[in-house]
């Protein structure tokens, strides 16, 4: 006897149809063809290159050569602008409005950026609005009152002037940063420090301050690029050649007459190496530390 569930068994089943599957919509750059990725990138390189292969042809090539081909080389623009032009000065100079640039800026905007991020006061929207407001002022402005403040400080021709104008002029940007940076980190971390018996100080140099390494590159390599590469503070504050920086020593190597290219090529090889290295080593931070203070957390 055949029984109703034998029969049910027995009867074909129906397809079950299978779900539809997600179609994946290619982007505008996988249908392209790779020519129209490269060439552009490949013409916009060239551009970008040929002007440092200028310079060091240049500087490589004897005096009088009109080779396109630094060959035979030679080191006599390097050794004639780093000895006779006095390069060796103005690179120590540098370093040293550099890094004093650097460590000034970056321990008044972690203070400050500090302040705007943890605490609430009457003037704090107004003071934000000043600093973001004080980024739209040339640096050409500032000039004329800082001038008068470091004469009558009797601080015109030392380098502790520029140092102090650089760090002015680079707070409002840093702070800022430091500001959105500080805000992405969790303030339930200091809490919890607190909870441990940390005082504030301790648990922002404990807790705090390691999660910071990547803003704090960010500011204080933006800083010595910014005071390496500034040319206005060094040449109104500085009248003695010995206290001269970089950029105003490349200044010095053009005159009304003539130009020395060989010179003038050295120089700017040395003055961008410097900051070519830096960029090298904190490449990998700098770009973390500029995208996590750009936005608010």
């Amino acid at each position: 006897m055949i029984t109703k569930e034998a029969t049910e068994a027995a009867r074909p089943r129906a397809a079950v149809p299978e779900p539809p599957r997600p179609t994946t919509r290619r982007r505008a750059w996988d249908e392209a063809p790779r020519w129209q990725i490269y060439l552009p990138l490949g013409i916009y390189l060239v551009f970008t290159l040929i002007p440092f292969y200028w310079i060091l042809l240049f500087a490589l090539r004897p005096a009088g050569s009109t080779s396109l081909v630094p060959w035979p080389m030679t080191t006599a623009h390097f050794e004639k602008v780093w000895t006779d032009r006095g390069f060796g000065t103005f690179f120590q100079n540098s370093v040293l409005v550099g890094v004093a640039t650097l460590f000034m800026t970056t321990l008044v905007a972690l203070a400050g950026g500090y302040a705007l991020a943890r605490f609430d006061f009457r003037i704090k929207r107004g003071f934000m609005l000043a600093l973001l407001c004080s980024q739209f002022v040339p640096g050409a402005l500032l000039l004329v009152p800082l001038f008068e403040i470091f004469a009558e400080l009797r601080m015109i021709n030392s380098l502790g002037s520029v140092i102090i104008a650089e760090t002015v002029f680079q707070l409002p940007l840093s702070m800022i940063l430091l500001s959105n940076f500080i805000k992405n980190v969790p303030y339930s971390l200091e809490e919890a420090a607190w909870v441990d018996g940390c005082d504030r100080f301790r648990a922002f140099r404990v807790v705090v301050l390691p999660l910071l390494r990547p803003g704090l590159i960010a500011v204080g390599s933006f800083a010595f690029v910014h005071s390496w590469n500034h040319f206005l503070f060094a040449l109104m504050f500085l009248n003695n050649q010995e206290k001269q920086t970089v950029p105003v020593g490349l200044n010095t190597l053009m005159s009304a007459d003539s130009v020395d290219l060989g010179a003038l090529a050295a120089g700017g090889i040395i003055a961008a190496v410097p900051v070519v290295i830096v960029f090298a080593f904190i490449q990998k931070w700098l770009i973390t530390g500029f995208s996590a203070g750009a936005v608010k957390g």
